[in-house]
């Protein structure tokens, strides 16, 4: 179906819901308005602690579900107003869900959202779930944006390579011809964001200026980067269960500065990229950010340096402002769900093959 949609993501950085209202009816999305929404602490506290197990979390995670449910709906209503556009006149709602657990391997991922009851409080039908199908035809279940990176972002002229920076970093491979392929690459600012909230007290480190104002630690870093993760061929993906202060705090000598190790993590997030392009994007001459990440001054510095001669840019020169490029992935998935039209790449995701994803909650 043609027409307008609403994408919500709320993404491993817990920061919040971002939306977008987007008319899909040309092969070019149009943008016709977005909004943020923070969480509340003590729902954001709760999201990240539901990431592990804990005393009564099926329980905890059906609330969490709920309350999600109503932010993502207030966030809708929000756009709307903010837009002047009748809820009647959206297709749906593409919602990502928020991902508590994400075990491919074990056959299942985890996003909380109580589609239902978003469906009730908007007025407007939900697709949400997206990822279960993929990894029920046995793929990882992410990325699945590089499906709406080829869609949108592919050029018959440039090879590119399209990397998302969230709390995971992920990047799509775009040849001129041939197969598309994706994959996460590791951390991108989850682990940034944690330290800087544990020993400044800040959400980010903005323009990663308390990353520039330390050094990177060698011994750490190399460390950081023997990770099995980093090792292993794609497809793969990845999030907070492997990702989380735990897993630094196992790595550190205890005597580091932490200005130090914010600038050794900003190196990970990096090379983390950097390398699995030269690995797995051979040829590739062109290289666009989307993502928070895309916004950390210091970050694109290093990564400009790290890809050369490569050019690198935010995705807002090739028609999609950087930071909308998620939600705007699931509000596409959603109509491609509505059209009975496959969401995933198998090639990606390493799925038995092109898998129509979502489930559908009527209005």
């Amino acid at each position: 179906m043609p027409g307008v949609y609403v994408g919500l993501m709320s993404g491993t950085s817990l920061d919040g819901v971002d939306a977008v209202l987007a008319d899909l009816g040309t092969a070019t999305p149009r943008l016709l308005g977005h909004c943020h929404q923070a969480f509340a602490p003590a729902l954001k506290s709760e999201l990240a602690a539901l990431n592990h197990s804990g005393n009564d979390e099926l329980r905890r995670a059906a609330r969490a579900a709920n309350e999600l449910a109503r932010v993502y709906a207030a966030t809708v209503q929000t756009l709307l107003k903010h837009c002047s556009f009748d809820m009647r006149n959206v297709n749906a709602i593409g919602c990502h869900g928020q991902t508590v657990r994400h075990q491919p391997a074990d056959g299942y991922t985890l996003q909380l959202v109580n589609g239902s009851l978003l469906a009730e409080l908007t007025g407007i039908g939900v697709v949400c779930d997206f990822r279960s199908r993929d990894v029920a035809a046995g793929g990882q279940g992410a990325p699945l944006v590089p499906a709406f990176h080829h869609a949108v972002f592919a050029s018959p002229d440039a090879h590119r390579v399209i990397v998302n920076i969230g709390g995971i970093a992920n990047l799509t491979d775009l040849p001129r011809t041939g197969a598309v392929t994706g994959f996460d690459c590791g951390p991108g600012n989850l682990l940034l964001d944690a330290w800087a909230q544990k020993h400044l007290g800040q959400p980010f480190d903005r323009d990663g200026a308390w990353a520039q104002s330390g050094s990177a630690i060698p011994a750490l870093l190399a460390r950081l980067c023997a990770d099995e993760f980093f090792l292993r061929s794609p497809p793969k993906s990845t999030g907070r269960e492997l990702f989380n202060l735990a897993w630094l705090e196992q790595r550190l000598a205890g005597k580091e500065k932490t200005g130090d190790v914010q600038a050794t993590l900003l190196a990970l997030t990096a090379q983390g990229i950097a390398g699995a392009i030269a690995d797995f994007c051979g040829g590739a001459i062109e290289v666009y950010l989307c993502g928070g990440g895309a916004r950390n001054a210091a970050l694109v510095a290093l990564l400009t340096k790290e890809l050369a001669p490569r050019r690198v840019a935010a995705t807002d020169v090739i028609g999609v402002d950087a930071e909308h490029v998620e939600a705007l992935a699931f509000a596409w998935l959603a109509q491609q769900t509505l059209n009975a039209r496959p969401g995933n790449l198998p090639a990606v995701t390493g799925a038995r093959g092109a898998r129509i994803l979502g489930a559908l909650y009527r209005a």
